[in-house]
């Protein structure tokens, strides 16, 4: 990448992002290097970066420094998809997958890249061009995704052309590798490592015979067709709903395979993330189904944490993310599992996770509230 001399800064909307944004701007003061910033981010804190257009950012930096978590990184990818320009993740807050570095180790980092020891890995996208004519990339994934009253997503994949397989689900996923953690793995997906060039093609909660997910190449073109049979769908781009489907709508769904590249240290793994980002804590030894084995992860895409024993969800808990706060809804435990303390585990896991993230909790199950007037320590 040669000598960097103009950074550009990507923020998280909300989370406190002082500390590192200081962290960077030091480092550039002392190598003379500019630092760009996006006027509304900003203008936020108090710092000497630059606010520039988004467009002035992309067209000078050699370098995109995205502060927050997979949100901000998804956003940073979007933003220089297509050019050679290197996005740097720092997690601040909570722990994402998609960053390649936690704020502890920011100043270290920075420091590699000046002694260039640091590899550029590419990563793939896909595009869409939704039914008003405008084009959308996507790092992680392209929903179809069934509007709440109305019908089922009844997709037709089609693959080179003809019609291969035709799902009826709560949504049809397209994701890239990256994206094979995210949505479509909480539909059943596999988990691929982001090395492969491929796109994933699953569905969230079948409802048809055939619920397996398909694997492409990035040569090959697929396109989803709304069947006449479908409710009108909600289209979302990395999450983001960027416009609707009705029945005989076709998306074409074009792979892109260099679209971004990200700076990877080669610290952790992206086996390492995985595995942080899958489970919320525990250890897992399957086949010993013995309750102090039992691990709790963030099904965020169901929204609930499970608590696995075995290998296999013993009990759940129900919960709603609020802009401000998270409200426990409702646990359960099966009744196979029950007696082993599965829901305590559940409740302290949760609270501990809300406390990580600074949310406010709001007990509307019984037992949570319970557990909090016997544990008040958990108070977040």
């Amino acid at each position: 990448m040669g000598m960097v001399k103009v950074v550009g800064l990507v923020l998280h909307p909300r989370r406190d992002c002082g500390s590192a944004v200081d962290a960077i701007v030091n480092w550039a003061a002392e190598r003379g290097v500019t630092v760009l910033g996006l006027p509304d981010e900003i203008t936020r804190i108090a710092c000497s970066a630059v606010p520039v257009p988004v467009e002035e950012m992309v067209e000078r930096a050699g370098l995109l420094v995205s502060l927050g978590g997979d949100g901000t990184m998804l956003r940073t990818m979007r933003l220089v998809e297509g050019r050679k320009t290197p996005v740097l993740g720092v997690n601040v807050g909570r722990l994402g997958f998609l960053a390649e570095v936690d704020l502890p180790d920011l100043g270290e980092s920075l420091s590699a890249i000046d002694d260039h020891r640091y590899t550029v890995e590419p990563r793939t996208a896909v595009r869409t061009t939704l039914p008003d004519g405008r084009q959308v990339t996507a790092f992680n994934d392209i929903a179809l995704v069934r509007v709440p009253g109305h019908g089922l997503a009844a997709v037709g994949i089609r693959v080179e052309g003809s019609n291969f397989v035709n799902y009826a689900a709560d949504a049809v996923i397209v994701a890239t590798p990256t994206g094979s953690t995210a949505y479509s793995f909480s539909a059943g997906g596999p988990i691929v490592s982001p090395n492969v060039r491929g796109l994933i093609v699953s569905a969230a909660a079948a409802h048809s015979s055939f619920n397996r997910s398909l694997v492409l190449d990035t040569s090959e073109r697929v396109a989803l067709e709304v069947l006449p049979t479908s409710g009108r769908l909600a289209i979302e781009v990395d999450g983001i709903i960027e416009g609707y489907a009705e029945p005989g709508a076709c998306l074409d769904v074009e792979p892109l395979p260099d679209a971004a590249q990200v700076i990877r240290f080669g610290r952790t793994s992206f086996y390492e993330r995985a595995r942080r980002k899958l489970r919320v804590e525990g250890s897992a030894q399957a086949g010993n189904a013995n309750a102090a084995d039992a691990i709790v992860v963030d099904s965020f895409e169901h929204q609930r944490y499970e608590v696995v024993l075995g290998g296999e969800v013993a009990g759940m808990l129900h919960y709603r993310r609020h802009a401000d706060r998270i409200e426990l809804l409702h646990t359960e435990v099966d009744q196979a599992f029950s007696g082993r303390g599965l829901a305590g585990r559940l409740a302290a896991a949760a609270l501990t996770d809300a406390r990580s993230r600074s949310t406010p909790v709001v007990a509307t199950c019984p037992f949570v509230a319970g557990y909090l007037e016997r544990h008040p320590e958990n108070e977040s």
